[in-house]
Order: structure tokens, then C-alpha cells, then sequence
């Protein structure tokens, strides 16, 4: 059963800690990221051109949500964008490595036609 039928059952005995919040705000966007991944499938999944629209929109909705946790999160820890940065260097140094090589590949498959995915690799089984 829900636990939002319960009026009491989301309130804490006392006020958390700045780590404690920092911990919630992560959990947060976890909560709000499995949302947009539902919301996707779901509307992958139907026919309904009405459904499908209002379950992009509001899966694009959570992900503003996400971006207003990591923002909190940045505030609370100033050592975050350290890390993101961290981990965006490290991508820019992956893809200017193999730029040349996924640079090929794209061409390759460009010119090849094939206009295969995934979904219609399932679709033909």
C-alpha cells in the first residue's frame, strides 16, 4: 500500500544533518531519473498519440527536476563540481581519442544504409 495514504508517514523525528540532506537530494534525483525511465518506456511502449505526448512531456519535466537536485547538490558541496568536471575531462579525453575511429565508424554506417536499430531488430523477430 502507498505510504502517501498515511499522513504522518514522511515525517522525521528531527532535522537533518548537511550530509544527510546531501544524501536525500542524490536520492531524490535517483527517484526523479527512474521516473524519466518509466515514463519513456511507457510511452514507447503505446500507440496512443495522446498518451504518448503527455508522457514525454512529463518525463521531460522530472528531468528538470533532476538539474534542480544536482544544482542543490552543488550548493551543499562544494567539492561536487570537482567531481563533475573530474568526469566530463575524462569523456572529452575519450572521445578526442577515438574521435577519428567514431568519426569512421559513423561515416561507415552512413554510407552503408542500413537503417537498422534496435527496435527494428526487435520488431523483426
Amino acid at each position: 500500500m502507498p505510504e502517501f495514504v498515511k499522513p504522518f508517514s514522511g515525517m522525521v523525528p528531527r532535522k537533518m544533518t548537511k550530509e544527510e540532506l546531501i544524501r536525500a537530494m542524490r536520492l531524490n534525483m535517483a527517484a526523479e531519473l527512474e521516473a524519466v525511465h518509466l515514463y519513456m518506456a511507457h510511452a514507447d511502449a503505446t500507440d496512443d498519440e495522446l498518451a504518448h505526448t503527455v508522457l514525454i512531456e512529463i518525463a521531460d519535466e522530472e528531468r528538470v527536476h533532476v538539474g534542480e537536485f544536482m544544482e542543490m547538490i552543488r550548493r551543499l558541496d562544494p567539492e561536487e563540481q570537482r567531481f563533475l568536471d573530474e568526469g566530463q575531462g575524462e569523456v572529452a579525453q575519450n572521445a578526442a581519442r577515438l574521435g577519428a575511429e567514431a568519426a569512421g565508424e559513423a561515416a561507415e554506417g552512413a554510407s552503408s544504409g542500413s537503417g537498422l536499430t534496435i527496435g527494428s531488430l526487435r520488431e523483426a523477430e
